[in-house]
């Protein structure tokens, strides 16, 4: 970012702003103006306190966007808006947080629109909180501002000043500059936080010979394999990729290993994956092969010729069997019927922690698309459906996940 364009590091980014009832809810319009005016995109959900001190209407004409309060509401254009709102931002941010949202937000409280976008959201998430001195002070408040803390939650302490209620101490909302500094600075060192992570992706479609002509393979491109990749080294990751058939071009400064049958690629990956701590297996690797090749072309003889398939090595299953020093093993689950319930199954069978879950059948995220509609999977929580979105939007949601599985 040169300091003429101050713009230019945070012009695709997608911000979602949390404003709680309370006094200072005013302020919130001014921080949704600064990260505006550092070219972020601001999508605003209210709680229904919030609404008794600014209007939605005021959020809605300076963000363009619908203000979510009640995502029950007849007026609320997406019927799972605490999803979409979620996974679609690559910030939460809550100012004013009251003492109310920090103690539902700790003790995993979902019972309205912004706590279900707290517990749906795998981004980094900044609190503001603002409440009268003795609330903040309050050893209930001081524990679950500790564990979120421990959660990974980013916290701007409040200022010490005069409250609306005529009491002077800690708890008034920190001024709309920090706030948006805190936020800024947050998406700048999430472009680095996969720093120390050695990547090992496995992308594109395998090809099991018949004979010198032709073979059996399937019509994965390798988008978003490559995507993944791109992210990961954009994030501070060392990434190797281990490369079948592709029909894009690879990301600059990636290692590729090239592997064209599923033999080469699980030999391949063997070699590889020591020294890996990550490993994503995006390929599309065949999970049969003719049991034997034919030396020669087989010509055109007969009628019909039957072949007789077998197994290909499980290299998915291999990698998470032999890992080890805490390898992450994320899977990919292209699936045409039970999507969510086949590629559970596959998580728990292989024993991955992740799996990413699409149906192919789909025209906007199935093979050789440039977008994608994913479900991830993890072992100990609910699955998150995305929206669609690019290939390198869907590859930092699950990268989000690996930084949140560390």
């Amino acid at each position: 970012m040169s300091s003429s364009d101050p713009q230019a590091s945070f012009s695709k980014k997608n911000i979602a702003l949390g404003v709680c009832g309370g006094i200072a809810a005013y302020k919130a319009v001014e921080v949704l103006r600064g990260l505006q005016r550092a070219g972020c995109t601001v999508r605003v959900a209210m709680t229904k306190r919030a609404c008794e001190f600014v209007q939605p209407l005021t959020f809605r004409a300076l963000s363009g966007s619908h203000v979510v309060v009640d995502d029950y509401a007849p007026d609320n254009p997406d019927p799972i808006a605490h999803i979409t709102f979620s996974q679609t931002a690559d910030l939460l941010i809550v100012a004013p947080a009251t003492a109310n949202i920090i103690a539902k937000f700790a003790n995993g409280v979902a019972d309205d629109f912004l706590s279900s976008t707290y517990l749906a959201c795998y981004a980094p998430v900044l609190i503001a909180p603002a409440m009268n001195t003795t609330m903040w002070e309050h050893p209930a408040t001081q524990r679950n501002l500790e564990r979120l803390r421990a959660d990974g939650v980013h916290i701007v302490q409040p200022d010490a000043g005069e409250m609306a209620c005529g009491t002077i101490g800690p708890g008034r909302l920190s001024e709309p500059e920090r706030i948006v500094a805190a936020a800024l600075e947050i998406l700048k060192s999430r472009k680095r936080d996969l720093s120390g992570e050695r990547f090992l992706i496995t992308v594109g479609a395998t090809r099991e010979e018949i004979d010198p002509v032709r073979f059996i393979s399937n019509r994965s491109s390798g988008r978003m394999g490559f995507a993944l990749a791109e992210a990961a080294l954009k994030r501070g990751g060392e990434v190797v990729v281990v490369a079948g058939t592709t029909t894009v071009s690879p990301p600059a400064g990636v290692r590729i290993v090239k592997a064209l049958s599923a033999e080469e690629m699980a030999q391949a990956v063997a070699r590889e994956s020591a020294d890996a701590s990550v490993f994503i297996g995006a390929a599309a690797i065949a999970d049969y092969r003719p049991a034997q090749r034919a030396e020669q072309k087989i010509k055109k003889s007969e009628e019909s010729i039957t072949l007789t398939l077998e197994r290909t090595p499980d290299v998915l299953s291999q990698v998470a069997a032999s890992r080890a020093n805490g390898m992450l093993v994320i899977g990919f689950a292209a699936e045409t019927e039970n999507v969510v319930e086949n590629a559970r199954e596959k998580l728990r069978n292989k024993k991955l922690d992740a799996i990413i879950a699409n149906d192919v059948t789909r025209a906007d995220s199935g093979f050789d698309t440039a977008t994608n509609a994913i479900t991830i999977i993890t072992k100990d929580n609910d699955p998150v459906e995305l929206p669609v979105m690019s290939k390198i939007e869907a590859a930092d949601r699950i990268l989000d996940v690996i930084v949140r599985l560390r």
